[in-house]
């Protein structure tokens, strides 16, 4: 990491953020390549983003809100363990005869059970949620020293050496998936586990969900499970009247998910 960081630094002096995130994704996709006697024929494609365009489909009926998916993100992208500090997280949604909706967020570890009449409860689900990678994203458009960005292959990076921790992303975020690191003093928010996505791999939730209620894919590949997901089902997304144009797609959406 500390290696991956020293080559930010330098490249940030020579490239805009975009470029450097470009030049980075091909540097570890390098890197973490296996070696190749000089002569073979089949040595590895080098990451280019521009190739490339990532998203995220959601099937609200599979998830069971075992939390597996925000354990699994912490561990990966060392998220603090302050119960309040995610880059993905569950939340359950009661809705009530009378029209009533209660949401709970249960990422938040142990906590007093909502007390509900069985009677009146008409449904409950769960509902992860995530940064929705915005192909207009609000955050990019207020940050004042292009800390925030995206790449050419669809995922919003926030870089922490340009980060000079004014929130102001984090209020524009209308989806709520950012946050100030405690440690850094830095913006972070979910990047697709874009240290993973570049060497081919998925991300850390979707790899862990054991009812395969996330779906990652490449929106320019054919043979893409996402874009399956999308052409077999009626999708919604979060907010679509702010025309952030999320790229997080959700399957059997409850209207008052929010």
């Amino acid at each position: 990491m500390n290696e991956r960081r020293e080559f930010l630094k330098g490249a940030i002096v020579f490239f805009p953020a975009a470029g450097v995130l470009a030049a980075l994704a091909r540097e570890v996709a390098g890197r973490e390549a296996p070696a190749k006697d000089a002569g073979a024929k089949d040595a590895p494609k080098p990451y280019t983003p521009a190739d490339h365009f990532y998203g995220m489909g959601i099937e609200i009926d599979k998830c069971i809100g075992c939390n597996l998916c925000a354990v699994a993100c912490k561990a990966e992208n060392r998220v603090p363990d302050e119960p309040f500090y995610f880059r993905t997280w569950v939340e359950r949604y009661t809705i009530m005869r009378d029209g009533e909706v209660i949401v709970e967020n249960i990422s938040l570890g142990p906590q007093k059970e909502t007390m509900a009449d069985a009677r009146e409860v008409v449904r409950t689900f769960f509902v992860p949620k995530l940064c929705n990678q915005c192909q207009n994203p609000p955050c990019v458009q207020v940050c004042p020293v292009n800390a925030t960005f995206t790449t050419p292959d669809g995922a919003v990076i926030v870089d922490e050496t340009r980060c000079i921790g004014c929130r102001y992303c984090i209020q524009a975020c209308p989806y709520g998936a950012r946050y100030l690191h405690p440690a850094t003093r830095t913006a972070d928010k979910c990047t697709f586990c874009y240290q993973r996505i570049v060497k081919g791999l998925q991300p850390a939730c979707v790899e862990v969900c054991p009812t395969q209620a996330r779906i990652f894919g490449d929106l320019k590949s054919r043979a893409s499970r996402l874009v399956r997901f999308k052409r077999m089902n009626k999708i919604h997304v979060l907010k679509p009247q702010l025309n952030t144009e999320p790229k997080v797609y959700y399957a059997q959406l409850d209207g008052e998910v929010r």
